[in-house]
């Protein structure tokens, strides 16, 4: 069908269908999951495509897409709420205080944040963190700002780059990129995000030397003088789980991935490396971390309580794994349309490297409606069609668009406030100091570094 429509309509019906979608989610404020789905419509009726086919392609595309990950997205969620309640956070940054500098609070925060965002959202994570930021902040002497910043962007790192989050992981599964890989190439490019960003959080929180009051109501502003800041005593609460089983359900779902990863790429074959395998299949692995968290930091609760925590998280999931299956229902129909060879064609004749077009549009995204999660859902499904005839690396290409989400977090992004208020931000012009400059050095950072890593790896 779309063989017989000229390349110009096919054109025009992917740009008025972004620009709906664009206009729905800013303009009307409908949700992004039906604006994904009218938005896919439009392209393939406009496109030429038959109304029987457009539907099929929705439903197809829906319905491969959360095939992959749609069950790992529920299970990491589950997980993700038993750690938020056990205190194996808390647990995890008192381990990170103990073996590093005692007057370097900041990394040991950010390292935390960095390991807690893999399961738990970012803005979870830091409403559970953030007072341990201020007490260290009154007991160090250090600025809550340099606390706060570091804190939040250890969080939004791993937020962005590293499965199971649901959003590199929806972003995995719609260009149909290795869970094992994507984990992997993650985890490494967060490192230089969360180092730039806490260099950044120490300079300003010079700048800014914010401290909780005397009395514990409110905040006092100095002048910062390095004899303010001292070594910290750590004191460890006795009702916190130990620190194993507090990294247990983060790490042991993401060796087994990466050991499935690394015995299928060398071919193993034998009866224990099959087993290994399918011990490191992403539902599998995932569930087997859901299984540690339920028995192990679920202990002290009751059943029905564990049951009720972990509805919650899949209340939290479930508008998720909607925008991810509407996102791969979009991929489709530009893939069937014929919309996406005829862009990769005339891609492939540009100056604009393949492998920075999902980057930029989830930058254009991330800037108009403001959920990092949307933009790079959005973003990977209307370039996933377009790269896949370039030969573009699968893994690569999701990183591009989840790090275009990144861009200059501000007021249409509930992090921002999150992050502002629970330290005491009120000036607009410190805010955008507090928040958005930290996130575009996280954009700017891991983008100089994608297209080394594709130069020398894709």
């Amino acid at each position: 069908m779309a063989s017989a429509v000229s390349g110009s309509q096919m054109l025009l019906a992917l740009l008025i269908g972004i620009v709906v979608l664009v206009f729905l989610i800013l303009k009307t404020k409908i949700h992004a999951f039906p604006a994904l789905i009218i938005a896919a419509a439009l392209i393939g009726l406009v496109g030429g495509m038959d109304p029987v086919d457009v539907s099929s392609a929705i439903t197809t595309g829906f319905g491969n897409t959360l095939a992959s990950i749609g069950i790992v997205i529920g299970f990491g969620v589950m997980m993700g709420r038993i750690l938020e309640i056990s205190g194996a956070a808390e647990r995890m940054a008192t381990f990170f205080l103990k073996h590093l500098s005692r007057r370097r609070p900041e990394w040991a925060l950010a390292i935390t944040g960095y390991f807690t965002s893999i399961p738990i959202f970012c803005d979870s994570g830091y409403v559970i963190l953030a007072p341990l930021a201020k007490a260290l902040s009154r007991q160090s002497g250090k600025s809550v700002v340099t606390l706060g910043i570091s804190l939040a962007v250890g969080l939004v790192s791993t937020h962005h780059l590293v499965p199971p989050t649901p959003g590199p992981l929806g972003t995995a599964g719609i260009f149909g990129a290795d869970i094992g890989k994507m984990i992997l190439w993650g985890i490494l490019f967060a490192v230089p995000v969360t180092i730039v960003g806490v260099l950044y959080a120490v300079w300003l929180g010079r700048r800014i030397y914010q401290v909780p009051a005397a009395d514990g109501e409110g905040w006092e502003r100095k002048e910062w003088k390095a004899e303010l800041e001292q070594a910290i005593e750590i004191v460890e609460r006795k009702d916190l789980p130990g620190t194993a089983l507090s990294f247990a359900p983060i790490l042991v779902p993401i060796l087994l991935i990466l050991l499935n990863t690394t015995l299928s790429a060398v071919g193993a074959g034998g009866a224990w490396a099959r087993f290994l395998i399918f011990l490191g299949q992403p539902i599998i692995a995932v569930l087997v971390g859901l299984l540690i968290a339920i028995y192990g930091l679920g202990a002290k609760m009751t059943r029905p309580e564990v049951l009720k925590e972990m509805e919650k998280g899949v209340q939290s999931a479930g508008i998720i794994m909607l925008v991810t299956g509407a996102g791969g229902a979009l991929g489709q129909v530009i893939r069937a349309s014929g919309a996406g060879d005829y862009v990769a064609q005339a891609l492939a004749n540009s100056a604009l490297p393949a492998i920075l077009l999902p980057f930029v549009i989830a930058t254009g995204l991330r800037l108009i409606q403001g959920s990092g999660t949307t933009a790079m859902l959005t973003a990977a499904s209307i370039t996933a069609p377009i790269l896949a005839p370039l030969g573009i690396d699968p893994v690569f290409a999701a990183m591009s668009a989840s790090m275009g989400a990144f861009v200059f977090s501000y007021f249409n992004d509930s992090f921002y406030w999150v992050v502002n208020r629970f330290i005491g931000i009120e000036d607009v012009k410190e805010q955008i100091q507090v928040w958005s400059v930290p996130t575009t050095l996280a954009w700017l950072t891991p983008g100089i570094c994608l297209v080394i890593a594709n130069t020398l790896f894709g």
